[in-house]
This record gives structure tokens, C-alpha cells and sequence, in this order.
């Protein structure tokens, strides 16, 4: 019967692939902002719970169309209303804990072991080209128009298209279709036994704190590397320190454009050497996170190193670093579905998520931020002490993803029995539904 199934989601695939890939692409041609990401940490939960229960497609388009009406609309607020706008733009993380929290769960229902690897890479694919295709789409909406709000006004036609392509061509797939050998798994349990049985996955928890120290580190070093470089040539002297309002964005482009790369490099190498090492070791997927973010630890305390004397050599250290510590964000979600129940995913996916960032970017750039500023208090007039301070913060972040290397390795002592424990769970709920037909 499953085979059967199989067949059928084969086909429709594709269009599913297509049309996951262009709503994220639509959400992260947004600018990020604390206020959105707030709003995305309480509504995750709350989205992870109904995409456990209820349509998935359903919820997962109302969030999308949420989503696109709200950002068209910041784009006619006028500068009299700003709180508005701030508010709106905030909004916008309800429309994304909807799609983050679901998107990858009915992967999961579609695909197993290799080819849930590829279509998950594919589906993280879009977040460094999203970065960076929004960067490019906004500004020449605001160069084109001549206006900047035309800029938000790009992103919510690609974001209503893509609600309707799901409500319209999409199935909702059979929660467990993928994993089991029998029908839909229709067993609910209760949000605390949910809660309380993923608190006792030792994967699960180990991997989300992991995933906790990647996002701690992206978030310091979006806000902060391009500064740090800035002050780098000034105390080289091939550039004068900045003191008007707005400065150049040379160096902050430049970080964008590594960082999209970077990205797209790691969840394709990251997805091609789980593949081959589930060859060798059933404990591949974990292992493989733990030793590129090991690996990304030492290139990135290189950045502090070289920065002083070779700003190209910085930028080599930041590449490799960010490559190897980007290898890890499909084999994560992956994890996850390997020992977690088809119907317990969208919780964990949600409550992995807000981990993430409640322990992770949330806080990291304020922390960064505060520890540089005490630090340069007494040379504050000093451009290398200003370096110097900033770099000296910034060395928080290989410490940090050498504890999420840890933890990924605590992931690897566990993962087997948890994901034996996960395939037996599946069983025993399969048993009861045929004993209750």
C-alpha cells in the first residue's frame, strides 16, 4: 500500500519541491529584524501544535497570505505612523513560524533516509539565495520606482502565488506515509505528553542546542564582522575612519555575498558527505555536524588572527569558516525526523526553532555589543583599542560553536537508540490503529 503512495508523492514531488522553494525565497527577501523574530519565537509553538493536529496546507497558506498582506500593507504606511510600521514589520514572523514550522515536516512525510537528505538541502537551499536575491530584488524595486516601499511590495506577489499553487495543486501527505508500512497514523497524544516526551529525546535535545550555538554565532557575525573588518582597515590604513551617519556598505556587501555563497556551498557539500558516510557509520549524521562545526571553530578564531595584517585573509578564514558551519543546517532537520514521531514533527521542528533563537540570535549581537563597550570604555579614542575590543567580543563565537560541536557529538552517542525508540513508537501506534479497524 505504502508503495503504492510512494508512486503517487513521486510524481507530485516536483511541484512541491517548486513551490516550498519559492515561499522561501519569499520570506527571506525580507529585511530581518528583532521585532519580526520576536513575534516569531511566541507564534512557533502555537503553529507547531496545529501542524501536528489539524490541515497542514491549510494553516500553512492562512500563515502565507497573513504573511503577504501584512508586509503589502507596511508598504503604505506613511512615516507619521512608524510604530505601525514597526509593528507590521513584526508581524511578519507569525506568516514565517507558520511555514518554518510545517514546510519541513511534510517533507519529512514525503521522503526517507537519502532522499529526505537531498529534498530537505533543496529546501535550505533557498535561505542564503533568498539573503541574497533580496538584497538584489529590493533595490532595484527602490531603484526602478525611485520609492523604497516598493522594495516591500516585491516579495508578497511571489508570497500570494505561492499560497494558491499550495491550495490549489498541493495534497495534504499522510502524516508517518513515508515511514510506515501501513495506512495514517491518526494517534493523537496530548501537547504535554508531547512536550514531555521530546524533553526526554536526548538527540533532540542535544541537536536543538547545537542548532542554538550555529544561530549564536550567524547572528553575531551578521551584525558585527562587517565593523570589525571596517575597523581592520583603519588600523591598517587603507581607510579612514568613519564619522558621518551612514557609512559605505563595501565591506557589509561583501559578507552578504560570502554568506549566500557560503551558504548554498555548505547544504550541498554538507548533504553529498552524509551521503557517503552513511556508508561507512550509521552515526553519519550527527558525526558530520560535529566535525564542520569543529572544523569552522578553528578558521573563524583565524579571522581574529589575520584581520590586523590581511583583510583578503580574513575574508578566506570567514569563507571556509562559514562553509563548514553551514554544512549542518539540513542534516539538523534531518535528525530530527530520524527520532521524532511523524506526529510529534511540527512541534519539535517549532520548539527546536524557538531554542534556536531564544539561546541563539536573539541575544548574541546585544552580547557582543555589551562585551566590546566595556572593553573599549578606557581607550575609547583608540582605533586599534576599538579593533581590538570588538575582535576580543567576537572570540565568544568559536568558543560557542566548539560547544555546539559538542553537543552534536552527545547527539551521536544517542542517536541510535533514539531513532530505534522513534521506529518503534511508529510500530506500536500502527498495531493499535489496525487493532482498533
Amino acid at each position: 500500500m505504502i508503495r503504492n503512495e510512494n508512486g503517487n508523492y513521486r510524481n507530485r514531488s516536483h511541484l512541491i519541491s517548486i513551490v516550498l522553494k519559492i515561499l522561501h525565497l519569499t520570506f527571506y527577501n525580507s529585511t530581518p529584524n528583532y521585532r519580526a523574530l520576536h513575534f516569531f519565537m511566541v507564534a512557533a509553538p502555537i503553529f507547531g501544535y496545529l501542524g501536528d493536529r489539524f490541515n497542514r496546507k491549510v494553516i500553512l497558506s492562512c500563515g502565507i497570505f497573513f504573511w503577504s498582506i501584512v508586509t503589502l500593507s507596511s508598504s503604505f504606511i506613511s512615516k507619521e505612523y512608524y510604530w505601525l510600521f514597526v509593528l507590521s514589520r513584526g508581524l511578519v514572523g507569525i506568516g514565517e513560524s507558520s511555514y518554518s514550522s510545517i514546510s519541513p515536516t511534510i517533507i519529512g512525510d514525503l521522503f526517507t533516509n537519502n532522499s529526505r537528505t537531498m529534498m530537505l538541502s533543496v529546501f535550505y537551499l533557498a535561505i542564503p539565495l533568498g539573503s541574497g536575491l533580496g538584497y538584489i530584488l529590493g533595490s532595484s524595486a527602490k531603484e526602478a520606482a525611485g520609492d523604497w516601499h516598493w522594495a516591500l511590495r516585491v516579495s508578497p506577489v511571489l508570497g500570494i502565488t505561492a499560497g494558491t499553487l499550495i491550495l490549489l495543486f498541493v495534497p495534504e501527505p499522510k502524516r508517518g506515509s513515508a515511514d510506515q508500512m501501513g495506512g495514517r497514523i491518526k494517534t493523537r497524544t496530548s501537547w504535554f505528553c508531547d512536550m514531555k516526551a521530546l524533553a526526554k529525546n536526548r538527540s533532540y535535545v542535544f541537536s536543538s542546542f547545537a542548532s542554538a550555538a550555529v544561530s549564536f554565532a550567524t547572528g553575531a557575525f551578521g551584525m558585527w564582522i562587517p565593523l570589525y573588518l571596517a575597523r581592520a582597515q583603519v588600523v591598517q590604513k587603507t581607510a579612514e575612519p568613519c564619522t558621518q551617519e551612514i557609512c559605505s556598505s563595501t565591506d557589509s556587501i561583501i559578507f552578504g555575498v560570502i554568506t549566500c555563497v557560503t551558504g548554498l556551498l555548505g547544504v550541498v557539500i554538507g548533504a553529498a558527505t552524509t551521503r557517503l558516510c552513511r556508508q561507512k557509520t550509521e552515526r553519519a549524521d550527527p558525526l558530520v555536524c560535529a566535525v564542520s562545526m569543529l572544523g569552522s571553530a578553528i578558521f573563524i578564531c583565524l579571522i581574529f588572527v589575520v584581520a590586523k595584517k590581511s583583510i583578503v585573509g580574513a575574508y578566506v578564514c570567514i569563507f571556509i569558516g562559514e562553509t563548514l558551519l553551514f554544512l549542518n543546517w539540513a542534516i539538523t532537520a534531518d535528525i530530527l525526523m530520524f527520532v521524532v514521531i511523524p506526529t510529534r514533527r511540527a512541534t519539535a521542528v517549532a520548539f527546536q526553532s524557538f531554542t534556536s533563537h531564544l539561546l541563539g540570535d536573539a541575544g548574541s549581537p546585544y552580547l557582543i555589543g555589551l562585551i566590546s563597550d566595556a572593553l573599549q570604555q578606557s581607550y575609547a579614542t583608540s582605533a586599534l583599542w576599538r579593533f581590538l575590543s570588538l575582535g576580543y567580543a567576537l572570540m565568544l563565537c568559536p568558543f560557542i560553536i566548539v560547544l555546539g560541536g559538542m553537543f552534536f557529538l552527545a547527539t551521536a552517542l544517542f542517536f541510535l537508540d533514539d531513532r530505534e525508540k522513534s521506529k518503534h513508537t511508529n510500530s506500536v501506534q500502527e498495531a493499535e490503529e489496525a487493532a482498533a479497524v
